[in-house]
Order: structure tokens, then C-alpha cells, then sequence
């Protein structure tokens, strides 16, 4: 059985402005307190592994160890059909600059790749989440979520972070960027694996 969560704040394993706020908007309701990996002045580990949940892991347990603090990490990134799942693990990667991440350098490299194979449209792709739930003890329990949708071009809207000004949702014709964070919270790839967390690791609401 999976051990169940008791505490009322969680350390996010990040350094990701935006990623934090998306899991305080979804967390803060049910009256949990979120702190990020700067708040604790954590480094980045390095992210070694091949797959989602690898990284993920190597997050969170870092985290955990570092703090004694029970920490959720979360490795996400854009799989694109056409280019064979790419960018994928190395989604981040593809925004990484001298002075920091510039994804608008990264959408312009997916565009520039698919534009380059030809691949026709709609251009199919989905946002994969893994989180990592590890506890001091080295304990840790994984969850997955996915966001099926296609990519546009050019971008659109100014909300969100990340891919979200090219990737349209299954079932809506608005890019993440173009939706609240609400409606965006409501069916993402992280709330969809933050849900199966919550279900399996917390009393509800």
C-alpha cells in the first residue's frame, strides 16, 4: 500500500518560477504550503537518467536528503510525434542559452525541425508529467500524466510558460497560452498527474 501524505506544506523540488506557481494554484486550495527548491537554497542536481521518472527521481531524492523534508519532484517536456518524440527529456534543454532559458529560441527549433522533415499537419504531440513524491528515508511513489493536443505556428497568447504558446489542447482550438490558468490547471499534464498523486496519497479535500 502506498504510505499517505500527513504534513500540510511540501517542498517542490524545483527552481522553476513557473512551475511553482502552477503547483501552488493547484495545491494552495486543499491548504497545503508550497515552498521551491530556492526557498531552501538547494542546487540543481544533475540530471543524469534517459527517461522522465529517472530524472524525477534524482530530483526528489536529492531534495529530500538535502532537507529532511519529504519533496515532490516533476520532469516534464513535450513529446512530438513527428520528430519521433523529441525534444522529450531534453525539452528544457532545447530553451538553454548562455544567459539563461529562452523557449521561444525552443519553439523556434521544434518549428524549424518539423519544417525541415516535412511533416505534415496537424503536427501531434503531447506534454508528459512525471512526479516523484520522495520521502527522507528514500521512500518514493510515481505518478504520470499526459496532455494530448498538436502544435501551431507561430505562437499564440501570453499566459502559461514554456511550449504553451504552441501547443493546442485536444478538444480546444486556444494554445495553453491563450487560456487562463484555471481552464489550463483544469486539463494539463501536471494537474492530471498531481490528481492521481492526490487521490493516492491524500485524505480528501
Amino acid at each position: 500500500m502506498t504510505r499517505r501524505f500527513t504534513g500540510d506544506a511540501l517542498l517542490i523540488a524545483s527552481h522553476n518560477a513557473g512551475k511553482l506557481m502552477e503547483f501552488r494554484q493547484i495545491l494552495g486550495p486543499r491548504g497545503i504550503t508550497v515552498t521551491g527548491a530556492t526557498d531552501h537554497g538547494l542546487a540543481e542536481p544533475e540530471e543524469t537518467e534517459t527517461t522522465f521518472v529517472g530524472n524525477a527521481r534524482i530530483k526528489a531524492h536529492a531534495a529530500a536528503q538535502a532537507t529532511g523534508l519529504p519533496a515532490l519532484a516533476d520532469d516534464s517536456g513535450l513529446e512530438v510525434a513527428a520528430l519521433d518524440g523529441a525534444p522529450g527529456v531534453h525539452t528544457a534543454d532545447w530553451a538553454e542559452t548562455p544567459h539563461g532559458r529562452d523557449f521561444m529560441q525552443a519553439m523556434e527549433r521544434t518549428h524549424a525541425e518539423l519544417t525541415a522533415r516535412g511533416a505534415p499537419q496537424p503536427w501531434t504531440a503531447r506534454f508528459a508529467c512525471t512526479l516523484v513524491l520522495a520521502w527522507p528515508d528514500g521512500a518514493d511513489a510515481v505518478f504520470e500524466g499526459h496532455a494530448p493536443g498538436h502544435l501551431v505556428w507561430p505562437p499564440r497568447g501570453r499566459e502559461g510558460h514554456g511550449y504553451d504558446p504552441v501547443f493546442v489542447p485536444e478538444g480546444d482550438t486556444r494554445t495553453f497560452a491563450e487560456m487562463s490558468w484555471d481552464e489550463k490547471n483544469a486539463i494539463s499534464h501536471r494537474a492530471r498527474a498531481i490528481t492521481a498523486l492526490m487521490e493516492a496519497l491524500f485524505d480528501p479535500a
